[in-house]
C-alpha cells in the first residue's frame, strides 16, 4: 500500500495511515476490531474480541494509552456517552447476550440481559445485541441485530419500556438491524437504523414508529456514525457480497451518498444511487469509522487477519 494513497471523492479525501494503530502483537494482540470511539479527552478507543485486552485506549497518534477488559469474548458494539460530564461506554457483547455500561476504566456500571417480558413468544430466538444508541432522555436502544430483529427501549436505569421492528420484509421490520445511532442532525430527533441486507437505512421516531429508508444498494453497511451534517459508514461487504470488498461510505445532510473512500465514484440516476462495489482493496471488511475532532476516519476491520486499525487523515 503505497504511503501517498488518497481516497475518496470531492471534499471528503483521505490520506491512508496503515499502520497507524499497530501494536506489539504478543502484548497486546487483537481479533476482530469491531468498533471505534472518541473520547472528551480526545483520545480513541477501540473494541476488539480478544479476552487479552478488549478495550484499547489510544491517542490521536497512534500511540498506546492503556488496555482493560478480559470478559467480552464477543465484544461488538461499542458506544460512548457523556452524562452528567463523565464519559461512559456501553459494550455490546453477542456470546454473553449483554450489553454492559463502564466507566472508561472498565468499572461496571450496569448490565441489561435477554429481555424477560417476551420470553413467552421468542423463547426460540437468541438475544444477540450488536449496538446501542443512547437518547438525551438517558433511554438506551438496543439493536438485537443477530437475535430477534427488535429495537429493544430501555429506560436510563436498564428497565425495558417497548421494542419495535421485528423480523420481515415490511418498510418497519429488518433482516440484520446491526447498528442504531440518534440522528438530530435537523433538530429533530430519530432513530436511524442498519438494515444491512436489504441495503438500507430506515428511520423512526423515538417512539418507533416508522418513517422513511434510505437505499444504498451495493453497501452491506454497518452502524451509522453521526458527525457535524454526515453520516458515516462502515461498508463492510460490497456488491454483490464478495470477500474483501468493504470500502467506506459518507452521506451529506440529504443523506445522498457523496464519497465512498475505497469504493467507486457514487452516482445517481433519475435521483437513485446506482449499485456500489469496491474500487481499492485497501479494507476487506471495515466494521466501523470513528471520526475524531479533526475530521480524520479510523476504520477497525472485522474477518481481516488480526489487523490493526487505520488512520484515514482528511486532506
Amino acid at each position: 500500500m503505497g504511503k501517498d494513497l488518497i481516497l475518496g471523492h470531492g471534499d471528503f479525501q483521505y490520506k491512508v495511515i496503515a499502520d497507524w494503530g499497530n501494536l506489539d502483537k504478543l502484548t497486546h494482540p487483537v481479533s476482530d476490531c469491531h468498533e471505534m470511539v472518541q473520547d472528551s479527552k480526545g483520545r480513541i478507543i477501540l473494541l476488539t474480541n480478544n479476552t487479552k485486552n478488549n478495550v484499547i485506549i489510544y491517542n490521536k497518534d497512534g500511540k498506546l494509552k492503556e488496555t482493560w477488559g478480559t470478559q467480552y469474548p464477543g465484544a461488538h458494539g461499542l458506544t460512548l456517552k457523556n452524562e452528567g460530564g463523565e464519559d461512559f461506554l456501553y459494550i455490546t457483547d453477542t456470546e454473553r447476550g449483554i450489553i454492559e455500561k463502564t466507566t472508561l476504566q472498565g468499572k461496571k456500571v450496569m448490565t441489561i440481559n435477554r429481555p424477560k417480558q417476551f420470553d413467552t413468544e421468542d423463547s426460540k430466538v437468541s438475544f444477540v445485541p450488536t449496538e446501542t444508541a443512547i437518547a438525551e432522555n438517558g433511554d438506551i436502544y438496543v439493536a438485537d441485530g443477530y437475535g430477534s430483529q427488535y429495537i429493544y427501549i430501555y429506560d436510563q436505569k436498564g428497565k425495558l419500556k417497548s421494542r419495535f421492528g421485528g423480523p420481515g420484509k415490511e418498510d418497519d421490520k429488518f433482516y440484520n438491524c446491526h447498528g442504531v445511532a440518534i440522528d438530530e442532525r435537523d433538530g429533530t430527533p430519530k432513530i436511524l437504523v442498519t438494515a444491512r441486507e436489504k441495503n438500507q437505512l430506515k428511520y423512526f421516531n423515538l417512539n418507533g414508529e416508522y418513517m422513511s429508508s434510505i437505499d444504498l444498494p451495493g453497501a452491506y453497511i454497518c452502524r451509522p456514525v453521526i458527525h457535524d451534517s454526515n453520516v458515516y459508514l462502515a461498508t463492510i461487504w460490497s456488491g454483490d457480497k464478495g470477500d474483501n470488498s468493504g470500502f467506506i461510505s459518507i452521506l451529506d445532510k440529504e443523506n445522498r451518498l457523496i464519497s465512498a473512500p475505497g469504493g467507486k465514484t457514487p452516482q445517481y440516476k433519475k435521483n437513485k444511487l446506482t449499485k456500489m462495489n469496491q474500487a481499492y482493496q485497501v479494507f476487506k471488511h471495515p466494521h466501523d469509522v470513528c471520526v475524531d475532532d479533526d475530521s480524520n476516519l479510523y476504520i477497525p476491520q472485522w474477518n481481516a487477519g488480526q489487523v490493526y486499525p487505520m488512520k484515514l487523515v482528511k486532506v
